[in-house]
């Protein structure tokens, strides 16, 4: 089958290539996107994330998964890697290959050049779709900024905290976590300044 000729895709046969794939791609409504490699920064704060949530989660009912468990979204159709996820309870999976996780609480995004508008927007709006996410964190790579969404009565999203200091913290309130900025940009460096990065 070649990608570069074929214009739509069945879930199926996204599934099919994926697993076989040596590289990670999302699927939207029958198309296959190449997942671009990410900076160190972005990889340093994932694993800075995932092991202190892996460290408070020890023992409990929860998990936390990084980027190369896939989450599928069957309300819209979105096959994609979430940067870091929590799942907490019963783990429901897409079939038994158990790698396409259907019920995360939590979802992490670390925002890059290339996908912070992205990550923002659409693809927000996209997770919103999931009846278990309760809160959604964007964490900047390029600069110390961290947004808490949260999920309220009715479905409403809210913006619940947000930080840009390395004295702050942010909470994820669902799995009773504070974290600081400290360690989640901890070895993380080389940032723009603050305002040529907000523009």
């Amino acid at each position: 089958m070649n990608i570069q000729t074929q214009k739509y895709f069945t879930p199926e046969e996204y599934l099919e290539l994926e697993r076989a794939a040596d590289y990670k791609s999302e699927y939207y409504q029958g198309e296959i996107f190449a997942m671009a490699g990410a900076s160190r920064n972005h990889n340093r704060i994932t694993e800075n994330l995932s092991g202190e949530i892996y460290i408070f989660l020890k023992g409990k009912s929860c998990s936390a998964y990084s980027s190369d468990l896939r989450t599928h979204i069957p309300a819209n159709g979105l096959y994609t890697y979430p940067d870091v996820l929590v799942v907490c309870e019963k783990e429901e999976y897409l079939d038994e290959e158990v790698d396409t996780l259907l019920n995360p609480i939590i979802i992490v995004e670390v925002l890059s050049e290339s996908t912070g508008g992205y990550d923002r927007g659409e693809k927000f709006q996209l997770y919103r779709s999931i009846p278990s996410l309760e809160e959604y964190v964007l964490i900047d790579s390029r600069r110390v900024a961290v947004e808490v969404f949260r999920k309220g009565e009715q479905e409403f999203w809210s913006l619940m905290s947000e930080a840009y200091d390395l004295e702050s913290s942010i909470e994820l309130a669902s799995i009773g976590l504070t974290l600081p900025l400290s360690d989640i940009y901890d070895q993380v460096g080389n940032f723009g300044t603050r305002s040529s990065l907000m523009t």
